[in-house]
């Protein structure tokens, strides 16, 4: 089977406290909002911490157009791309030794909060020394689900190409899509929430051949799900001045009813069940999807403690983060033969399950 060999996780310069991203949206929808004191509770409840940026504070307090805002995304995205690639390929907590950006087959690029033609991967490769015969699928439009389909599309072409070294690399400045004079509740919930970020991971193939120093995980399979006529849960409406955020005060139902038959399902197919998950590798999409998790898979907040840890000091950054997530449970020392489960969920209204066994 493939097997996730090496995480590289990068955190954007500017990082603020929960407390002071309240007061600046206070600042900016104060006598512009009705009942904008209660709203603003979102911020204390979602247990947020800290926040990490691409742009400094300043910036929200101008407008911006479209245009502006994707010049940003491909400096940023191109350059965080650049760092968590080097990162992933020389990560000693996972490699023994370095790998060469020429070693890699193909290049998986995930992202949704901007918009690149020729798309972000060749920006990369003209900055790292990539062979010129590498494979490219960018991803675009998967959201908070983006992370888990990306390593489930490695997993695919390593499975059809056995010697395959993969790259997935997502990258998502949310940031950039704030808009300051939406004065909806959708804008209000994703500027508590969302966040900047960039992950990479290296998938190989069964006949790739890594020495590592420890039980690493192995993809025993995916498995993907779409909601008919769920367009309006999640998503961007796309303005004149950019991306708009669509998100769904039932969220959190959709989840509890939905997500549960989805993954018996998909466990049952193995012969498992969710209490033979020991690492629950969630993306923490927020405090109440945490909940749903919990509520929709008979699981406990010991389950879910590595998300909720990463949704507090960084944020809900889109597909990265159930990535942020990997990577604190392969940092863990786990024994062989211990299986988990990777899920995210995104627009469609989608969900990615990815089924883990860690081995040597």
């Amino acid at each position: 089977m493939p097997k996730i060999a090496s995480v590289g996780t990068y955190t954007p310069p500017f990082s603020l406290a929960q407390a002071n991203i309240e007061q600046l949206t206070k600042e900016l929808f104060q006598h512009k909002m009705p009942r904008l004191e209660r709203l603003l509770k979102v911020f204390k409840n979602g247990e947020i911490k800290t926040r990490h940026f691409c742009v400094a504070p300043d910036w929200y307090r101008q407008a911006h157009t479209f245009e502006e805002r994707n010049a940003l995304y491909i400096e940023f995205a191109t350059q965080y791309s650049v760092e968590v690639i080097e990162r992933c390929l020389t990560n000693r907590a996972f490699l023994q030794t370095d790998l060469s950006t020429e070693d890699i087959d193909a290049i998986i690029f995930v992202s949704s909060t901007g918009i690149s033609t020729p798309s972000m991967e060749a920006r990369v490769m003209n900055r790292l020394p990539f062979s010129d015969q590498l494979v490219r699928m960018p991803i675009w439009g998967l959201g908070c689900a983006g992370g888990a389909a990306g390593i489930s599309r490695a997993y695919d072409y390593c499975m059809a190409y056995p010697k395959a070294k993969v790259l997935v690399v997502c990258v998502e400045l949310c940031s950039l899509t704030f808009q300051k004079d939406d004065y909806t509740k959708s804008n209000l919930v994703g500027a508590s929430l969302f966040a900047d970020g960039a992950a990479c991971v290296l998938v190989c193939g069964d006949l790739v051949e890594l020495v590592q120093d420890k039980p690493t995980p192995f993809i025993i399979g995916r498995r993907s799900k779409w909601m008919p006529n769920s367009e309006e849960v999640m998503g961007w409406d796309v303005k004149s001045d950019g991306l708009h955020v669509v998100f769904s005060k039932s969220i959190p139902s959709i989840i509890t009813n939905w997500l549960g038959p989805f993954i018996h399902t998909f466990l049952k197919d193995y012969q498992l069940s969710p209490s033979d998950i020991i690492n629950f590798v969630a993306h923490p999409g927020g405090k109440k999807v945490l909940h749903a998790y919990e509520e929709s898979l008979a699981l406990t907040t010991e389950h879910t403690n590595v998300s909720r840890e990463i949704l507090k000091n960084y944020g809900n950054m889109s597909s990265p983060t159930v990535l942020y997530v990997l990577e604190q449970f392969m940092l863990k020392e786990n024994k062989a033969n211990t299986h988990g489960l990777l899920v995210a969920l995104g627009p469609g209204f989608s969900g990615e399950a990815v089924l883990l066994e860690w081995g040597e």
